[in-house]
């Protein structure tokens, strides 16, 4: 079936459907990681986007369910180049093409992504539609990308309810809690979520407790602190500050999640009644540029953001140089940082935005790349362990 992309400016790909049988607006970004796709699909950072995967050929390894990142597919479509019809992988569950269909995420194979990719490099991201219609006009079209939006996202990815996952005791681990964050199974609903229990050596961080605010969460965050030994309570992005301050937590966690982060004015008021506490925090992505915001600094849309497996970031602090996923359209504004407030700690040696900050007098530092992920090497994994040390002095 002729599928076809129409963006915004008015230029038209054609192409092949694949995935899910209907139309679609959204927000067209493009990814440069060379694998990972589960992991890209089911990222509730990409709500209210569709993804155009750089990569000339996806889908050859199939999906496997217990990479996902939460429970479902969260791109509004999919664009690829070639999509691989069979999986060639032991660990598979489905063909790419059977998991967009399940969830219902439509997409085009078959256009050339490298054209599309340079569009919106030179012209900056935009809207499009995917669409079957081959009798579709222009003209009634592009009025209706130009009004789109993706809107309050963060309050459609979070989870609906506060539960617990109680960590690790040992080194041995059990493989990752697949789908956890925002499809509650009985035990979620219980309340709770318990790691099988194994006898090797405690980990440093064994009977802490971190609270992880879900924005729009990763589930490989909280299994990044529950490998470490950590019990995480997670709560919904519009939790009060004052109970979480009340279940007293030895931590915080602020998690990526997807959107403008000044849609998010009522969790930012809640973000500043955290940093006012002697609380230690550590944030990611969308939590560290509504910190930002929080505390005086702002944020702007980049022209066409960072998105892919292989980020260098700088340690401003050691001078070491990090390769790290990333998945952001916005930033926080250097020339707006009060440095008596925060101060900047990575930097991105590619085009020099801001990557990190780092609170003056407060246990609190922050980061716009993904330490949870690991495309390839795990770098920046040890900053989890820098915000363990943190909580010594918070038991």
């Amino acid at each position: 079936m002729r599928s076809f992309l129409i963006l915004e400016d008015g230029t038209v790909f054609e192409g092949v459907h694949i995935g899910a049988e209907k139309e679609v607006i959204s927000e067209i970004v493009f990814n440069t990681s060379m694998a990972g796709y589960p992991e890209v699909l089911t990222d509730p950072s990409y709500a209210g986007q569709a993804v155009c995967m750089t990569y000339p050929l996806i889908g050859n390894y199939g999906v496997c369910r217990e990479d996902m990142e939460s429970g479902k597919p969260w791109v509004d479509g999919f664009i690829v180049r070639e999509l691989s019809r069979t999986a060639s992988n032991f660990r598979s569950d489905m063909t790419i093409q059977e998991f967009l269909e399940e969830y219902g995420v439509p997409g085009i194979a078959g256009i050339d992504t490298r054209a599309l990719t340079r569009i919106l490099r030179e012209k900056g991201t935009m809207n499009g539609m995917i669409t079957t219609d081959e009798a579709y006009r222009l003209e009634d079209i592009l009025p209706r990308l130009k009004e789109y939006t993706t809107g309050r996202v963060v309050e459609r990815v979070t989870c609906e309810h506060k539960y617990q996952i109680r960590g690790s005791r040992s080194l041995e681990e059990n493989g990752p809690l697949s789908g956890r964050a925002r499809y509650n199974s009985a035990d979620d609903q219980a309340g709770i979520r318990e790691r099988k229990p194994s006898l090797v050596r405690e980990l440093n961080g064994a009977g802490k407790r971190v609270a992880l605010l879900d924005l729009g969460a990763k589930d490989n965050i909280a299994d990044s602190l529950v490998k470490r030994g950590c019990d995480v309570t997670v709560y919904p992005a519009l939790t009060k500050a004052e109970e979480i301050i009340a279940d007293e937590p030895h931590g915080i966690m602020l998690s990526n999640g997807p959107g403008d982060p000044k849609e998010c004015a009522s969790v930012i008021a809640e973000i500043k009644k955290l940093y006012d506490t002697d609380i230690p925090i550590f944030a990611i992505c969308l939590g560290h540029q509504l910190m930002a915001l929080a505390t005086g600094a702002d944020t702007f849309k980049m022209k066409y953001g960072h998105r892919g497996g292989n980020h260098p970031v700088k340690d401003l602090e050691t001078g070491r140089v990090y390769i790290s996923s990333q998945n952001h359209g916005y930033v926080v504004d250097m020339d707006r940082l009060d440095p008596k407030v925060a101060v900047p700690a990575f930097v991105n040696v590619n085009d020099g935005t801001n990557e990190g900050l780092s609170y003056t007098g407060k246990n609190i530092f922050t980061v716009q790349f993904h330490p949870e992920a690991c495309p390839g090497p795990q770098d920046s994994g040890y900053l989890f362990d820098r915000f363990i040390s943190m909580l010594d002095g918070n038991r």
